[in-house]
């Protein structure tokens, strides 16, 4: 800050002050010892702009084009981005690119086109995710016989487990078949029935948290202590997926969950009812309807 010694100088202040660019609709100079008042030329300076609500800044000037302060004008429409075409742009989140896969049925399956996983046929050649399709869909009837048969196979852990003992020695290791299920369209969260039934039947994929909602209108078959393990089974089932349904897995999930089987026995029965209870609701999470 220093002192203004002349109209010229007081003015080039000013001045400066009042250069336009964008954004910029007032401009303040502070003079602390009033000095403005030697330099007042209402001839140059015009009317001093009075100042809304009492406020130190003056308010916003009326818009030369529609006459309104503040400026009403309209914002130019939005357009498609020049890239993509779309509007809002996708650039950053585009759709995915997917592979259609004609099978013997005559039914298009689709694959993720961006996600590169590796597959092996029986004898440890490399092939694409479409041959491994188009092998898995020509071995299926001699694995089941209808979706129904699926249904009732998946639904137990005993016959589920021979089913992916059998899927095995055909050449289709679960780690492969849980490459392909992530590569089908909405089967990311799914369970691997959902690849079978998507390759043999063209159904699509349905998420485990939805399966696992779905079946809980069947709780009102259990008692209350069974209700909040089977609850506990639904979650780690969601979380990880259908290999927390196996038989095995029960011992680590009543430690899991209550520390030890005395305790589980404690809340939940003795082991027949509770392995009754675990296996018994599986069913519900492969209903159809």
């Amino acid at each position: 800050l220093r002192p203004v010694n002349s109209m010229v100088e007081f003015k080039q202040i000013v001045g400066r002050g009042t250069r336009l660019f964008d954004g910029k609709d007032y401009f303040t100079v502070y003079d602390f010892v009033n000095a403005h008042h030697h330099f007042q030329d209402p001839e140059w300076d015009g009317e001093p702009e009075k100042k809304e609500d009492g406020g130190n800044r003056p308010g916003p000037r009326t818009c030369s084009k529609c006459n309104q302060k503040p400026c009403i004008c309209e914002k130019p429409e939005p357009e498609a981005c020049s890239e993509c075409g779309n509007l809002p742009c996708v650039c950053d989140n585009p759709p995915k690119k997917m592979i259609k896969v004609k099978l013997s049925d005559n039914n298009f399956r689709q694959l993720d086109k961006m996600v590169k996983t590796s597959f092996w046929s029986p004898s440890g050649k490399p092939i694409s995710a479409e041959e491994f399709m188009k092998k898995l869909f020509g071995d299926v009837p001699s694995l089941f016989k209808n979706e129904d048969d699926l249904r009732k196979i998946w639904s137990l852990p005993g016959t589920r487990k021979k089913l992916m003992e059998e899927l095995n020695e055909r050449g289709y290791s679960t780690e492969q078949l849980e490459s392909l299920r992530k590569l089908i369209e909405g089967g990311a969260n799914s369970d691997l029935y959902d690849l079978l039934a998507y390759i043999a039947y063209n159904k699509n994929p349905i998420e485990r948290s939805s399966r696992s909602e779905k079946a809980k209108i069947h709780f009102n078959d259990y008692n209350a202590e069974q209700q909040v393990f089977l609850n506990f089974v639904l979650d780690q089932y969601v979380k990880t997926g259908v290999s927390e349904l196996d038989d095995a897995k029960l011992p680590d999930l009543l430690e899991l969950k209550y520390s030890s089987i005395t305790d589980a026995k404690t809340h939940l029965g003795d082991i027949k009812t509770i392995r009754d209870t675990f296996i018994g609701f599986q069913g519900y999470l492969y209903e159809t309807g």
